[in-house]
C-alpha cells in the first residue's frame, strides 16, 4: 500500500538530507592498482586528503595520517602514484613523500618549496618523474625514489606539463605539454623523451620527439602498454575524440576507436585524470566513453578494433579507471543520481564495492531522477540541460515548483548525470533543480564547446534565458519563483544575467563569481592567464567587449536579491572580485547578503563552511523566493 503524502508548500518539505550530512561527506578523488592485489585510493574529508590501501579481501588500511595529500600545481589533482610495494604522494606544501606499504612513516624525498603533482614511478621503482611549478615556471623534475639525491630538472621550455608516465622496462618517458595562450583542451603536444644516465645516477633527457598534437589539436592521457612497446592516448583532431596507439619501435600510428559522438576525456582542469587503461595481456584497452553526461565502459582489441561494452549498471557516471596488472579487474569511481560515489570493481560478470563515500543511510526514494531538457539555440545547436523535479516520498504540492537554475563553472566544463549532492538537498525540500550545459560546455563536440569563444558573457546568458523559456513553456517551474545559482565562471553568468535581465529571476546566488574581466586578467593565476583571450578577446584591442561583458560595469541593472559567497584565500577569483560587486550592491540598495569564509579557496572544502553556506542559502531563498 502506497504511503499517503502530506500536502505542504514547495520549498518547505522536511528532508533527511541535511547540511550536516553534506558537509561530512567524503570525496573519493583517485584510485590506482599497485600490483599483488593491492588497491590504493585517496579520500578527502573536510579539506584533508589521506591515502588508503586494501589488499585483496582484507579491510581497508589508512596509510597516511599527518600529511594532507594534494597535488598543488594549478587546480591540483595528480596526488599520488603507486609501485609494487610503495606509494609516492604530494602534500599541500609541495613536498613529495614516499610511503612503503609494509612499515614506517612517510618520508620526504624532495624539499618543501614550489608546487608538485603527478608523480610517475619507473618500473624498477628507482626513479620518480613529477610535474613541478614555482608559480611562474613549470617543468618536469626527476628524483630517486629514496630521496638520497637532490631533484633535477628533466624537461623544461613549455609553459605547462601534465600526465608524465614511464615506459615499463625501458628508458622512455611520455608526457603532455602546451604553451600559452592555449588551454589543454585546445592545443597540446604528446612528447616521448628518452632518459640517459640512469645507471650512473645522473639522469638527463637525451632525446625527445613530438608524437602528436600541436596548435588546434589536443592530446591527453598517455599510457604505455604493459611490455612498453606501445603508447596509447586520446586525441581530438576533429569534432570528436579518437583512441590511438603509437608503436614505439616503428613509429606507426593506429586509430583504435573513432566515431561520431565519442568523448573519453574530461577537460584537463586538473592533473591526474585517467579514463583509459591497458589490460595486462597488452592486447586490449579499456576506456570510459561519455555521451550527453552519461558514461559507459568499453573493452577494445588494439589489433582488430573489435570492442564490447562492459556492464557497469546501475552507475551512470564513471571516472579514474585503473586495471589490475594481476587479475585484469577494472576499478573506477562510480555514482548515479541515487547512489553517492563508490569505488567499484568489475571482473567478468562480477561487480564489487570497495569503498563508499557516505554511509548511504538515505533511502533512494528521496533522490530525484533527472530528465533531459533540450531546446534550439539561435545558431541551430541543440542546448542541453538536466532537469531534476522536486522529490520527497513524504510530501507533495499542487501547482508548479520553484526552480534553481545551476550554472557550472569553467566555463569549459560539464554537468554530468552523476550523484547530485547539492541538487538533492534542494529537490528533497521541494525545489526543482536544473543543471544547464550552455554552449561552451564540454561533452557535446568541439563546435558546441567553441561556440562560446569570443562571446563569453553573451552566449551563456542567452542560454540561461532559453532555459527559462523551456521551463516555463513545458510547465516545469513557477516563472515567478526562479533562482539562478553558480560559482566562479558560473557566478559570472549569474551576475551578468541579473544585471542585463532584471525580473527574470526572483533571486540569485553567486559563489566567488567574476565581476570585472579587466582585473581578472591582472590577478588570475598562470593556468588561466590567457583564457579570456579566447573567451572574450585580447587587450587592449577588445577593451569594449571586456567592458560590455563585465558585470561590475552594469551593476546598476541588478535589482533582484542576491547572496554572494567568497573564500578569503581564493587565488583564482580573488576576494576583490566579490568585494567590488558587493560595494555596488550596497550603493544601489539591492537586497543582498555577503559572506567571506576564512581559510577557504576556490571551492569550499570545510564541513562547517558547507553547512553554513547551505543554511544561509536556504534561509535567503525562503525570504526572497518562497514568500513573495
Amino acid at each position: 500500500m502506497q504511503k499517503q503524502k502530506n500536502n505542504k508548500p514547495y520549498g518547505l518539505w522536511e528532508s533527511p538530507i541535511s547540511a550536516g550530512l553534506l558537509g561530512a561527506s567524503t570525496r573519493l578523488s583517485d584510485v590506482q592498482w599497485a600490483g599483488d592485489g593491492t588497491l590504493v585510493w585517496a579520500e578527502s574529508e573536510s579539506g584533508v586528503t589521506r591515502l588508503y590501501r586494501q589488499m585483496e579481501s582484507q579491510a581497508p588500511q589508512q596509510i597516511t595520517f599527518d600529511e594532507n595529500v594534494r597535488g598543488t600545481v594549478g587546480y591540483g589533482g595528480g596526488e599520488f602514484s603507486v609501485a609494487h610495494n610503495f606509494a609516492i604522494f604530494c602534500d599541500k606544501n609541495g613536498v613529495l613523500y614516499r610511503k612503503d606499504f609494509k612499515n614506517g612513516l612517510p618520508r620526504a624525498i624532495t624539499p618543501g618549496f614550489g608546487h608538485t603533482a603527478s608523480p610517475a614511478i619507473s618500473s624498477d621503482g628507482e626513479w620518480v618523474v613529477f610535474v613541478y611549478s614555482d608559480g611562474s615556471t613549470d617543468l618536469l623534475g626527476i628524483v630517486d625514489s629514496d630521496g638520497r639525491q637532490w631533484p633535477q630538472k628533466l624537461a623544461r621550455g613549455a609553459d605547462f606539463y601534465m600526465q608524465p608516465c614511464w615506459q615499463p622496462g625501458g628508458e622512455h618517458v611520455a608526457w603532455i605539454e602546451w604553451d600559452h595562450p592555449n588551454m589543454p583542451w585546445e592545443g597540446t603536444r604528446l612528447v616521448l623523451g628518452r632518459i640517459g644516465g640512469l645507471e650512473s645516477r645522473q639522469p638527463s633527457l637525451i632525446e625527445k620527439r613530438i608524437i602528436a598534437g600541436d596548435e588546434g589539436t589536443a592530446v591527453a592521457e598517455p599510457a604505455f602498454s604493459p611490455d612498453g612497446s606501445q603508447l596509447a592516448f586520446v586525441i581530438e583532431d576533429g569534432e570528436w575524440e579518437s583512441l590511438v596507439v603509437y608503436d614505439i619501435k616503428t613509429g606507426d600510428m593506429t586509430t583504435v576507436v573513432s566515431e561520431d559522438g565519442l568523448v573519453i576525456t574530461k577537460p584537463a582542469w586538473a592533473q591526474g585524470n585517467h579514463a583509459i587503461a591497458w589490460y595486462p595481456n597488452g592486447e586490449d584497452l579499456c576506456y570510459i566513453a561519455m555521451t550527453d553526461g552519461n558514461c559507459t565502459l568499453w573493452q577494445v582489441n588494439v589489433a582488430t578494433g573489435k570492442r564490447q561494452q562492459i556492464e557497469a549498471s546501475p552507475y551512470s557516471y564513471l571516472h579514474q579507471l585503473t586495471v589490475s596488472p594481476d587479475t585484469a579487474e577494472m576499478v573506477f569511481i562510480a555514482s548515479s543520481p541515487h547512489i553517492p560515489d563508490r569505488i567499484v570493481g568489475v571482473q567478468g560478470n562480477q561487480q564489487r564495492t570497495t569503498r563508499r563515500s557516505s554511509p548511504e543511510i538515505i533511502p533512494a526514494n528521496y533522490y530525484s531522477t533527472p530528465k533531459s531538457l533540450t531546446w534550439q539555440g539561435d545558431d541551430g545547436l541543440t542546448i542541453n540541460a538536466l532537469y531534476y523535479p522536486p522529490n520527497n516520498p513524504d510530501f507533495a504540492c499542487d501547482g508548479l515548483p520553484p526552480a534553481i537554475v545551476q550554472i557550472h563553472g569553467g566555463p569549459t566544463s560539464q554537468q554530468y548525470n552523476r550523484f547530485p549532492e547539492m541538487a538533492s538537498y534542494f529537490t528533497s525540500r521541494g525545489y526543482a533543480w536544473v543543471e544547464l550545459n550552455y554552449r561552451g560546455s564540454t561533452g557535446f563536440g568541439r563546435s558546441y564547446r567553441r561556440a562560446l569563444l569570443g562571446r563569453w558573457g553573451a552566449v551563456d546568458v542567452e542560454d540561461v534565458l532559453g532555459c527559462v523559456k523551456a521551463l516555463v513553456n513545458q510547465k516545469l517551474a513557477d516563472e515567478k519563483k526562479l533562482v539562478i545559482m553558480g560559482g566562479s565562471a558560473g557566478g559570472y553568468t549569474v551576475l551578468n544575467t541579473l544585471a542585463r535581465h532584471p525580473g527574470v529571476f526572483a533571486a540569485g546566488v553567486c559563489k566567488y563569481g567574476v565581476s570585472d574581466l579587466f582585473t581578472l586578467v591582472q590577478d588570475t593565476h598562470k593556468f588561466e592567464l590567457h583564457y579570456t583571450d579566447t573567451l572574450v578577446g585580447t587587450l587592449p584591442q577588445d577593451a569594449e567587449k571586456y567592458r560590455a561583458w563585465s558585470p561590475l560595469y552594469h551593476a546598476d541593472g541588478i535589482k533582484d536579491p542576491i547572496a554572494v559567497f567568497q573564500g578569503d584565500e581564493d587565488k583564482v577569483v580573488p576576494p576583490s572580485q566579490s568585494d567590488a560587486i558587493v560595494h555596488a550592491l550596497r550603493a544601489n540598495h539591492v537586497p543582498h547578503i555577503y559572506k567571506v569564509y576564512e581559510g577557504e579557496g576556490h571551492g569550499f572544502r570545510k564541513a562547517e563552511t558547507i553547512e553554513d553556506y547551505l543554511a544561509t542559502v536556504e534561509a535567503f531563498l525562503m525570504k526572497h523566493v518562497l514568500f513573495i
